[in-house]
């Protein structure tokens, strides 16, 4: 049945209902439209729940109305959600409603927008008491899963969205199986499971097509981007990120700041200064409190202007992300400066942040970015060698370059995913893309096993191999695979 019907049929009966009966209805139709719907059109509900809990002025419509108005304010960037919500948190304690389904809901869905996902885990064992329908159990359980997974617990998280898409697809809830497969898209990626991610990515797409879903297709960018950057694969990595700060997908989840940060990054590397600073200018760090907030400001400093005191500045912030949310964060900061630190040919302090960052991925269970450090962590005792031009040295691909203190400048790395393809020493170099593709061809492939292996059509196949026939100087595989650069 249609979102919109549903919601429609709960809404009628809410006019005839009392106002205690009345406040779970209009939650209820909310739930039906939250997937689906724009934020406008969510207005009106929270003005019937306004209304319910004038009329009653119980503790259970103001938890219900509050999650509203909350929710509403925070997907609108307004500043009283976090008020509001964290009323509704307070008074679900105070009056234990562990045993209403709909309040337990609403705080869950309180402590979520209020990125307070480690709080997820306390609602869990509810799930074996409340009496649910299956619709409501998945939608529950895909809330849990999320806020496991955005905790730092990726092998939990990943079970649960797992299952919750399994229940939602049983029960016929469409859009709640969308939401849950494209987080499970996103989990599958940190973890290494690149096809499981990419077939679930497809699948959260028809899905979220099929039931006409605003909100899913939102951030089905921001998981995409993370497919992207666990392959390796830096220019559509970056140009999802582009897409993702300019639509400002990750707002409820505190990741606006974390993705233009690292867009910023990424146009440093690359040896754009000022495009990284247009990023950050006039964008504001936030307080502390906000996940990652208390790396943040030195994490800009360091961006804008490498210099030796920034680093160091930008090291010592690491110390202060010791929350469950800010463990992906920690991690990668750390990785940042690993290679950083390897590009200036300070062998110590970077392989120092990179078993750093080792062990943060492993403790969570992002295997997909663990094998990506290790290779800059294994690369600090090989020799270093001609890289394929163009790739960022703390990009998704990672690797070093020679000793420099800025963030910008030619790349001397290793060969990583591109395998060690390099253009003409005085002649154009091969992009990140191109390397794979030549890689892939000099190992055996057929351009249909390549295409199929980087997740690419057969004519992007052909069309990269021009380009590296033609850079490279040379006519046919043959002559290809003889060119490639082996790096022990």
């Amino acid at each position: 049945m249609s979102t919109e019907i549903t919601a429609e049929r709960l809404l009628s009966a809410a006019d005839r209902a009392d106002p205690e009966r009345a406040a779970g209805l209009v939650f209820r139709a909310f739930l039906a439209l939250s997937r689906t719907a724009d934020s406008d059109r969510l207005l009106p509900l929270l003005a019937r729940a306004r209304q319910a809990h004038e009329a009653s002025g119980s503790a259970r419509t103001e938890v219900i109305y509050r999650t509203l108005a909350g929710t509403a304010a925070t997907r609108a960037g307004l500043a009283e959600g976090p008020e509001h919500l964290a009323t509704v948190v307070r008074v679900y304690d105070e009056n234990a409603f562990g045993d209403d389904p709909v309040l337990v809901e609403c705080a869950l869905t309180a402590a979520m927008t209020l990125m307070r996902p480690h709080e997820a885990r306390r609602f869990a064992p509810l799930l074996a008491t409340l009496d649910l329908a299956p619709a409501d159990r998945a939608r529950l359980l895909a809330l849990i899963g999320v806020g496991d997974a955005w905790a730092g617990n990726l092998v939990r998280g990943q079970a649960e969205l797992r299952e919750a898409a399994r229940l939602a697809a049983q029960c016929g809830s469409l859009d709640v199986q969308a939401e849950a497969t494209s987080w499970l898209a996103k989990c599958d990626a940190l973890r290494g499971d690149l096809d499981q991610a990419a077939l679930h990515l497809d699948q959260a797409r028809e899905l979220a097509a099929q039931v006409g879903s605003a909100w899913v297709a939102r951030h089905l960018p921001e998981c995409t981007a993370a497919l992207a950057f666990v392959r390796g694969d830096e220019e559509t990595w970056a140009g999802l990120l582009q897409l993702v700060v300019a639509t400002d997908a990750g707002v409820t989840a505190g990741l606006q700041y974390e993705h233009r940060w690292e867009l910023a990054t990424h146009h440093a590397l690359a040896g754009r200064p000022g495009s990284a600073a247009d990023l950050l200018a006039g964008v504001e760090d936030p307080p502390a409190s906000w996940p990652g907030g208390s790396v943040l400001p030195a994490w800009r400093a360091w961006i804008l202007d490498p210099h030796p005191a920034a680093t160091t500045a930008l090291t010592a912030a690491l110390h202060l992300l010791t929350r469950p949310v800010e463990q992906l964060l920690a991690a990668r900061i750390a990785w940042l400066l690993g290679v950083h630190h390897g590009r200036a040919g300070r062998r110590g302090d970077a392989a120092r942040l990179l078993e750093q960052a080792c062990a943060g991925y492993a403790r969570i269970g992002a295997a997909g970015m663990l094998t990506l450090v290790m290779r800059d962590l294994q690369a600090l005792d090989t020799p270093p060698a001609v890289g394929a031009g163009g790739s960022s040295p703390a990009g998704p691909t990672g690797g070093f370059a020679g000793p420099t203190e800025g963030l910008a400048g030619p790349t001397v790395g290793l060969a990583g995913p591109t395998g060690g393809f390099a253009g003409q020493a005085d002649g154009p170099r091969l992009t990140e893309a191109e390397a794979r593709v030549a890689t892939a061809i000099a190992n055996g492939l057929s351009n249909r096993e390549a295409a199929q292996r980087l997740f690419v059509s057969v004519k992007t196949i052909e069309f990269h191999l021009g380009n590296i026939f033609r850079k490279l100087g040379v006519r046919n595989r043959t002559e290809l695979a003889t060119r490639r650069t082996r790096i022990r």
